[in-house]
């Protein structure tokens, strides 16, 4: 996955070491502690999908500008605030197989430093008068909180349906990959047609995105390469479209015993929960939807010209669905 990933930024590899360059720069700070952990950040760099979009969109839309780099920096700083909150809510040890935030500085310096992240984010944005990308940023972020409160919200009910599950995936992650192809395409002056296409692009391939991170919970080993916990979604009673699909297609007898073991979550009841999906092929719907949203994406793409940037986009489209981390 990693040698995909490599193929995938040989078109923007100059655009994505500028990037990287221009990231550390505007996190780093005169303050010792937040040196030192944005320095930690910075060499423990994820697959960088969202910039990675930007840039992709931006050049086959047109030429890459200021603008454009900071776009990218924009939602990076965005994703990266939201990942080191979301650890100290899951109250998580690691991220990316590496020690978190809140694992070596503890909950109230993680917080904190989501909030500077945050902050630099919106600055980077005013401070360039970037006031198109920054109703779409503000949009974002609020649209994330609300995925992630409905989330826990329902699942002290256990009564989440299909149609409230793509509510909470759109909100929670499809939105800020959709922020990042229409960020992406605004940065170069697209007409709005198009930016709206991209919109939408985001919005398919962000969604098959959190259906494939949803697939890794029920994976039977204890660990998969995403360095996450498998089983964690089921633990914290997250009911996700594959367990969704079981309990509404189970007997009243099954549907019983799955809800009581989500009640009663132990290790041996997680593989219980397992069996019940393969048995009512939770696991299998699950794939199927996760592969009609990524060909939604692919058909938007169509319209536009042939170029190693289109094919490298597809790439990076089936790369979202067939990753292993």
């Amino acid at each position: 996955m990693k040698i995909i990933l490599e193929k995938i930024k040989i078109p923007i590899k100059k655009e994505i070491e500028e990037f990287e360059k221009q990231f550390f720069n505007i996190i780093k700070n005169n303050i010792t502690l937040i040196n030192q952990i944005t320095h930690y950040i910075s060499h423990r760099k994820g697959k960088l999908i969202r910039p990675i979009f930007v840039f992709l969109i931006a050049k086959m839309l047109g030429t890459i500008q200021k603008k454009t780099y900071h776009t990218a920096c924009l939602i990076e700083l965005i994703h990266t605030a939201t990942l080191i909150h979301d650890d100290v809510i899951d109250n998580s040890s690691l991220r990316r197989n590496s020690f978190s935030i809140n694992a070596i500085w503890k909950n109230k310096i993680a917080v904190l430093i989501g909030d500077y992240l945050l902050s630099k984010s919106l600055l980077l944005a005013t401070n360039n008068n970037y006031y198109d990308i920054l109703k779409i940023i503000c949009k974002t972020v609020k649209n994330m909180s609300e995925g992630e409160l409905l989330q826990m919200e329902k699942s002290k009910n256990l009564n989440i349906t299909e149609k409230i599950y793509n509510k909470i995936i759109y909100q929670k992650t499809a939105s800020l990959i959709a922020a990042s192809c229409e960020c992406g395409a605004r940065s170069v002056n697209a007409d709005e047609k198009t930016i709206l296409k991209m919109k939408k692009f985001g919005i398919f391939i962000g969604i098959a995105f959190q259906i494939k991170d949803d697939l890794f919970d029920y994976e039977e080993n204890d660990k998969n390469f995403t360095g996450k916990p498998i089983g964690i979604d089921l633990k914290e009673k997250k009911i996700t479209l594959p367990l969704i699909y079981t309990i509404q297609n189970a007997s009243k007898n099954d549907q019983k015993y799955i809800l009581n073991y989500i009640k009663n979550y132990n290790e041996k009841n997680r593989f219980q929960i397992i069996s019940y999906v393969k048995k009512y092929k939770g696991l299998e719907y699950a794939t199927k939807k996760m592969i009609k949203f990524r060909n939604n994406a692919l058909k938007i793409l169509e319209f536009y010209p042939k170029g190693i940037i289109k094919d490298t986009l597809k790439i990076m489209v089936n790369f979202i669905v067939e990753r292993n981390q």
